[in-house]
């Protein structure tokens, strides 16, 4: 179904009004939501309703059309289609960046011509905002990804781990150690830090110096008063006493 176009006809002379919306009439994707008498009903009408298009008389009481789209300057201005017995205006219009000038009486052919340009205006339109969601939602994507990935310098650089490799993380007196990538590198950032950039449905703090990546967890082992995670590589994590149940509850929840 093709997207309807929403007018607004702004012109004092009441014959003038019936001629247009008869002329739209016959365009199923053209419809007409407001008439306005003079300047100051049009300035309402733009503000109110947030049309596509305007058929805009240049000479009306109140405010003239040119005085209207001063007054109602917006960045997403509707498309504009002057329509006035004049053609002196003509420059003028096109100055302030009206789509078209229609000289009265109106004639079809002229009219169809228009709106060809009003639905080629409105397709660019939103195609371009179709476009800038996405490029928002892919740069929204990348700054969440971005917060898991880990930097930390080595020798040879800077080494980017992305936080699916990491196995678990160990504080070292100012530092955090990464155990990924069969490695473990040192960043200087504290695991409170880390744990609010992380995953919490991927990463749990088992204690107050470890956070364990629950896919890594093999075993939950009690060895006398300690519970401790055996992770696959064979590594072993100590969990706190006041941290066992939770570290318990969100392992049993994945494992169900």
């Amino acid at each position: 179904m093709t997207d309807q176009i929403r007018a607004i006809i702004a012109d004092d002379e009441p014959l003038a009004r019936r001629g247009i919306r008869q002329m739209l009439a016959q365009y199923d994707d053209i419809v007409v939501v407001a008439e306005t008498r003079n300047g100051r009903e049009s300035v309402r009408a733009l503000r109110e309703i947030k049309p596509d298009l305007v058929f805009l008389d240049v000479e009306m009481p109140g405010l003239d059309g040119f005085e209207v789209l001063r007054t109602t300057s917006t960045n997403n201005m509707p498309a504009i289609i002057f329509v006035t017995a004049h053609d002196e205006f003509a420059v003028r219009a096109f100055d302030v960046n009206a789509l078209d000038y229609l000289l009265k009486p109106l004639r079809q052919e002229r009219l169809e011509q228009a709106l060809d340009r009003v639905r080629e205006r409105c397709r660019s339109a939103k195609a371009f905002g179709v476009s800038q969601r996405l490029s928002s939602l892919l740069a929204a994507r990348e700054r969440e990804r971005s917060k898991e990935r880990i930097v930390a310098h080595t020798s040879k650089g800077q080494l980017v781990i992305d936080s699916s490799e990491v196995d678990w993380i160990e504080a070292e007196d100012y530092y955090a150690a990464i155990h990924a990538r069969k490695g473990r590198h040192l960043v200087r950032e504290s695991l409170s830090s880390l744990m609010q950039r992380l995953n919490p449905a991927q990463f749990v703090r088992v204690h107050r110096s470890a956070i364990v990546n629950i896919d890594r967890v093999g075993e939950v082992r009690h060895e006398g008063a300690e519970t401790l995670l055996i992770l696959h590589n064979g590594s072993r994590v100590r969990v706190s006493r006041r941290r066992r149940q939770l570290t318990r509850r969100i392992l049993y929840q994945l494992r169900d």
